[in-house]
C-alpha cells in the first residue's frame, strides 16, 4: 500500500525540549500534537485552546501574548486565540498544516523557543476540560460490519444483516446538547419500557444501561447546501478525531426503534475525550479498508485517490471499573481490545455519503463510527455483544460479573496508534461514571 504524503512532522527521530514528550509509551511525543479546550481546575478562568505535549498543554493564549511570540512573529493563526476550535476547523487543511509545522518548529529539541516560554506551559495533571468545538450536529453511523452482524444475530440468527448494509454508510441523527467531555458523570436515564408482551409499557429507570466504543470524527471546512462532497475532497473535510461513548439504554431502545430507529435510548448522554487528534497527525497509521477486494461499491463512494479508500488503524480499549473494584485496589478489567481499521466504511466514504443529498456540513460538527467491534470474541465493543443480549453475564472480578452497567460503574475508552518506524501516539482518556437516575418530575409512572 502507498503511504499518504508524510513530511518532517512525523520524523520519528525527532525530540521535544518538553522532556515528558521523549518517553517511551508517552501518548502525547512531538509528532502528535493534539488540540483541546481547558482551563487550570478549579478557576473561572476563560477557557482556551491548548497543544498536548508529553504531560503538559501549550497553552497557545498565553503564547500569543508572550514576548517570544511578538519578536519572532510567531506564525499562529488568530483563529487558535479564542475558547472553541471551530473557526479554526473552518479555515481548511492549508491553515491546519502550516499551523502544526508551527508548532513542530517551536516544541522541537534546539528550537529557539527552548526555555523561553516556560509560562505557557500548564500541567495536564492541572487542568480542566470543555468539549473541543461547538457541535452543533451529530451523526452516528454503524460502520462496524462485525457489531452489526452481532446485534443482527440476537434478533435474526439466519440473516443479521440488513439487505442495505453493505451499500449504504448507515446512520441516524443523534442529540449534540448532550455530548460532554470525558469525566462528567452519566446520570442513569428513564423511559417508557416495555419488558413483555404479555404487558402495557411503563416509565421506568433503564436496567440495561450500555456503553458503545467509537471513534469520533470532526468536520473541519464545512459545505454549502445543495452542493454535495466528492469521495475524491472529503478528506479535506475532516479534521481529527476523538473517541466517543455513545451510553445506550437497551431496554428503553428496544420497545422504541421501530419503526425510526434511534431516540430516547440514546440521546440522554454521549461522551467524548477532550483531545482531538488531527487528520495529519494520523498520516502514517492510515490502512486499506476492510475487505476491499470483492466489494461493489457505488462509484461516489469510489476514489482513485488512497486515502479516500484508507481507514485508521487505530488500536480501541474498553475497560470497567466498579466500586467493590476500587475500593478493593483492584484495576479496571478490560473487556474489548479493536481497531478501527475493521471499519467498513472510511473516513471519507461517510462524508461523501452524508453530503451526497446535499446536506450541508459546518465546522465542528461530529461523526461517531457506530460501535467499533473486530471480528474476535474478544473484540467486542458493548456489553450486549459481550453478554449476548445480557443472558450471559461477564465476570469482571473474582465476586462481580455484570450484565449491563450498574450504579457506580466507570467505564474508560482509550487508544493508540503504532506501527514500525514511527512514534506510537495516544489519544487521552474518555471516560464516565454512572450515576443513580434522577428524581422524575412526575413520580407517577403507568402505561
Amino acid at each position: 500500500m502507498e503511504m499518504p504524503l508524510l513530511n518532517e512532522t512525523h520524523d520519528p527521530n525527532s525530540m521535544s525540549w518538553v522532556e515528558t514528550a521523549n518517553e517511551q509509551g508517552s501518548p502525547f511525543p512531538l509528532q502528535n500534537l493534539p488540540y483541546a479546550v481547558f482551563r487550570s481546575s478549579g478557576t473561572d478562568e476563560t477557557f482556551r485552546i491548548g497543544v498536548g505535549i508529553g504531560d503538559k498543554i501549550l497553552d497557545l493564549t498565553a503564547l500569543g501574548r508572550s514576548e517570544s511570540a511578538r519578536t519572532s512573529r510567531l506564525n499562529i493563526p488568530d483563529s487558535l486565540y479564542a475558547s472553541t476550535l471551530n473557526n479554526f476547523m473552518a479555515e481548511g487543511e492549508a491553515i491546519w498544516s502550516s499551523t502544526r509545522s508551527t508548532l513542530f518548529e517551536l516544541l522541537r529539541q534546539g528550537s529557539s523557543y527552548d526555555g523561553k516560554v516556560p509560562d505557557c506551559l500548564i500541567e495536564q495533571s492541572k487542568a480542566e476540560y470543555a468539549l473541543p468545538a461547538t457541535i452543533m450536529d451529530y451523526t452516528d453511523f454503524y460502520a462496524s460490519i462485525d457489531h452489526a452482524t452481532n446485534i443482527g444475530k440476537l434478533f435474526r440468527p439466519d440473516n443479521p444483516l440488513m439487505p442495505n448494509y453493505e451499500w449504504v454508510p448507515i446512520a441516524y441523527h443523534g442529540r449534540s446538547s448532550s455530548i460532554v467531555v470525558s469525566g462528567e458523570p452519566i446520570v442513569r436515564p428513564r423511559g417508557q419500557i416495555r419488558p413483555s408482551i404479555d404487558a402495557p409499557p411503563h416509565v421506568s429507570v433503564s436496567e440495561k444501561l450500555d456503553y458503545e466504543m467509537e471513534v469520533g470524527l470532526f468536520v473541519g471546512m464545512g459545505n454549502q447546501r445543495n452542493v454535495p462532497v466528492s469521495i475524491d475532497e472529503a478528506e479535506q473535510h475532516l479534521f481529527g478525531v476523538c473517541l466517543l461513548n455513545d451510553w445506550s439504554a437497551r431496554d428503553i431502545q428496544a420497545w422504541e426503534y421501530q419503526p425510526l430507529g434511534p431516540f430516547l435510548g440514546k440521546n440522554f448522554a454521549t461522551t467524548i475525550s477532550p483531545w482531538i487528534v488531527t487528520m495529519e497527525a494520523l498520516a502514517p497509521f492510515r490502512t486499506p479498508m476492510k475487505e476491499a477486494e470483492g466489494r461493489t461499491i457505488l462509484p461516489y463512494l469510489n476514489s482513485d485517490r488512497e486515502e479516500a479508500n484508507c481507514g485508521i488503524d487505530m488500536y480501541l480499549d474498553v475497560s470497567i471499573h466498579s466500586v467493590k473494584m476500587k475500593g478493593d485496589g483492584l484495576p479496571p478489567k478490560r473487556l474489548g481490545l479493536s481497531n478501527f481499521k475493521y471499519s467498513y466504511w472510511t473516513p471519507a466514504q461517510m462524508v461523501a455519503h452524508h453530503t451526497v443529498n446535499g446536506c450541508n456540513l459546518r465546522a465542528g460538527d461530529l461523526f461517531g463510527s457506530g460501535t467499533m467491534s473486530g471480528p474476535g470474541a474478544d473484540q467486542t465493543g458493548a456489553l450486549i455483544e459481550v453478554t449476548q443480549g445480557g443472558k450471559l453475564p461477564v465476570q469482571i472480578s473474582n465476586t462481580e460479573s455484570r450484565s449491563f452497567l450498574e450504579d457506580g460503574d466507570t467505564v474508560f475508552l482509550s487508544a493508540w496508534c503504532e506501527r514500525d518506524g514511527y512514534r506510537t501516539i495516544g489519544f487521552g482518556e474518555c471516560n464516565g461514571t454512572i450515576i443513580s437516575a434522577a428524581e422524575p418530575v412526575d413520580s407517577k409512572e403507568g402505561g
